[in-house]
């Protein structure tokens, strides 16, 4: 499969949710990541490739910006090269932290994205990290709490998970780990 003109994810579209402010004084709008769409299909689903190349935002782990799913849609994701970290959060109605987790998945993993929970991807490895995604593709992302509070709950840095002080009451983050195979059922991501 060629990888052809992807969307790129520069820094000046997620300088909102970036830890080190400082560091970002003085950062150049590098390219962050690279979003291949629709590659493939399943019925209603799509299949996506992401590449976010290993480097660091000041003294935080390269992410992407993050986003919710609708109550309705989950999302699968395969590690195919590198490492990732996926961090997941829930919300109540007061958009208050009522879950919150990770899960450190490596090249053959498989990570579920449970419906109405929000997420970003770390890359916290030396290497470049490329992933695979299955989602519906009638999905739209949200992304307004997460830019509303400057990221997700936590921050994942040189110095170790950090709390984004712009959230009341977040719990602590708790690990989980991946699949190690593919759900035979994709009925959950719509």
């Amino acid at each position: 499969m060629k990888l052809e003109n992807p969307d790129v994810r520069y820094l000046k579209d997620i300088e909102n949710v970036v830890f080190d402010k400082e560091w970002l004084k003085e950062a150049p709008n590098i390219e962050l990541y690279y979003m291949y769409r629709n590659l493939e299909r399943r019925g209603s689903l799509r299949y996506d490739i992401t590449v976010i190349p290993a480097q660091m935002l000041g003294s935080e782990f390269v992410k992407t910006k993050g986003h919710y799913h609708p109550k309705q849609y989950g999302e699968l994701y395969i590690v195919l090269e590198g490492e990732a970290i996926y961090l997941m959060q829930k919300v109540n109605e007061e958009n208050e932290v009522v879950d919150i987790y990770a899960v450190e998945a490596k090249k053959g993993n498989y990570v579920v994205i449970p419906k109405d929970y929000g997420h970003i991807t770390i890359n916290p490895g030396p290497e470049s990290l490329k992933m695979a995604n299955w989602v519906y593709d009638g999905f739209q992302s949200n992304y307004s709490l997460i830019e509303e509070k400057g990221g997700a709950a936590y921050f994942y840095t040189i110095n170790g998970w950090i709390k984004n002080d712009k959230y009341s009451n977040v719990p602590d983050l708790r690990f989980e780990v991946p699949e190690v195979e593919e759900p035979k059922d994709l009925s959950f991501l719509n």
